[in-house]
């Protein structure tokens, strides 16, 4: 049976280390097999009968290595997981650390939670930014229209936008949130590789593009990686204050939002994916409390 040891690490990442012996590794090859020979076709054989005899020629040790870690680190971590009631907030780093043949192995799990936010006094901070913004506004015989600064409440969605813009700015400054490294490496790794398939198509090389730029890789990196910093920052903050405040949708919200999808194929596909559109309406509100305030 398999042993493991958690290690808590900053930002609430976690490292478990997990010895699996080799008589485990046997077991378990045995039983991968066993699958990839129900599943083999050979000519003269048909598929599920071919002999084991026959089957050792055709499978190579390396596919059948591959199914065994597949299967039984998915398993093991799922286990893991449930025993210590863990809650990843992203897909786990599984890596084999050791892995040799008639030896025992040792894999370790990197996987990150939800960070420790601390949003400080965000009402007061609001108060503050509406307060500056109107005496900027206050109008002075000469300057301006007459009809500016008499209220910080605007429908100009444009207006509206910039107010909420700023809203979200000083409350992202007065928050303080640790995110996983775990959570930026794997944004910025697929924000990359989407950016090198979206300039070959193209025709181009990322050397290219960066350089009609005017950018470095690095340069690139650093800013596509506070970009990702601060909208996850801004999800978290959004979750934390809607906890605070009790701010939840209902099933009457959900029911309306699809009643107003006409298309019932669409609307069908929504309401299979409610809880996407559940956590839609909770930061929607959560913004329109935050510009109520």
């Amino acid at each position: 049976m398999y042993t493991y040891k958690p290690n808590k690490l900053p930002k609430n990442t976690t490292e478990i280390l997990v010895d699996i012996p080799k008589e485990d590794i046997a077991k378990e090859y045995d039983l991968s097999f066993d699958k990839l020979q129900k599943e083999l076709t050979i000519e003269g054989f048909r598929k599920g009968k071919v002999p084991k005899a026959v089957a050792v020629k055709h499978l190579k040790r390396e596919k059948v290595i591959e199914d065994l870690a597949r299967s039984m680190l998915s398993r093991i971590y799922s286990e893991i997981n449930k025993k210590e009631s863990y809650k990843p907030i992203v897909s786990p780093k599984i890596d084999l650390i050791k892995a040799k043949d008639g030896e025992d192995w040792q894999i370790k799990i990197t996987l990150a939670e939800k960070p420790t936010i601390i949003i400080g006094e965000y009402k007061k901070v609001i108060a503050d930014l509406k307060a500056n913004n109107k005496k900027a506004d206050i109008w002075v015989p000469g300057k301006g229209n007459p009809q500016q600064g008499q209220s910080n409440k605007t429908t100009n969605p444009e207006e509206q936008q910039k107010l909420l813009n700023d809203i979200l700015s000083v409350l992202l400054k007065e928050a303080k949130i640790e995110l996983p490294d775990m959570i930026l490496e794997e944004e910025l790794n697929q924000r990359l590789s989407r950016l090198v398939d979206d300039v070959q198509k193209l025709g181009l090389t990322i050397e290219s593009y960066l350089k009609s730029k005017n950018l470095t890789l690095d340069e690139l990196k650093k800013r596509y990686s506070q970009e990702i910093e601060d909208t996850y920052k801004i999800e978290f903050l959004l979750m934390e204050i809607a906890d605070k405040e009790n701010i939840s949708v209902e099933k009457e919200d959900l029911d309306k939002l699809f009643t107003n999808i006409k298309d019932e194929k669409e609307r069908l596909s929504a309401q299979q994916n409610a809880y996407f559109y559940a956590s839609f309406l909770r930061k929607q509100k959560t913004l329109d409390f935050l510009l109520s305030l």
